[in-house]
């Protein structure tokens, strides 16, 4: 299953601290989709619930989103909000601190080709720019998996 991942790369030293990131793949459906753009705090605190932009353990060129259920040693648990997609700590462990680059805090969902009756273009108005917010019952749901 491919991970939900971020085509953007870590930001350049001395750049601004915020910067856009590209969603791919279903791993954080309903909370993101494929082809949302997140606006990515680099370098911000975690806490749990947080969706968090960060390498993958194992493929260090590839940056994936997941929500940080809870801190473990010197790192992160993280899962995705869909449970079906897999790719995440369930697969791959708790991933260290360091590779956890920054933390999403809002999410823009572009315009789709086929929305253009004026009432799919009105609900995209209302919908296209969202905060992401933290979730704080992820720790429920790793108890419950």
């Amino acid at each position: 299953m491919p991970e939900q991942s971020s085509q953007e790369t870590e930001r350049p030293r001395g750049a601004l601290p915020f910067g856009p990131a590209e969603v791919t793949g279903p791993s954080m459906v309903p909370t993101l989709h494929h082809g949302d753009v997140l606006l990515v705090h680099w370098g911000a605190r975690v806490r749990p619930g947080d969706v968090v932009v960060l390498r993958h353990p194992f493929q260090q060129d590839l940056l994936v989103v997941k929500r940080a259920v809870e801190r473990r040693g010197a790192g992160w648990w993280v899962l995705g909000d869909n449970a079906f997609a897999g790719g995440d700590s369930t697969d791959y462990g708790v991933v260290p601190e360091e590779l956890v680059l920054g933390r999403a805090r809002a999410r823009y969902r572009p315009l789709k080709p086929g929305q253009r009756s004026p009432f799919a273009v009105g609900r995209w108005v209302l919908s296209a720019l969202r905060p992401v917010l933290a979730d704080r019952s992820a720790s429920r749901r790793l108890r419950a998996r």
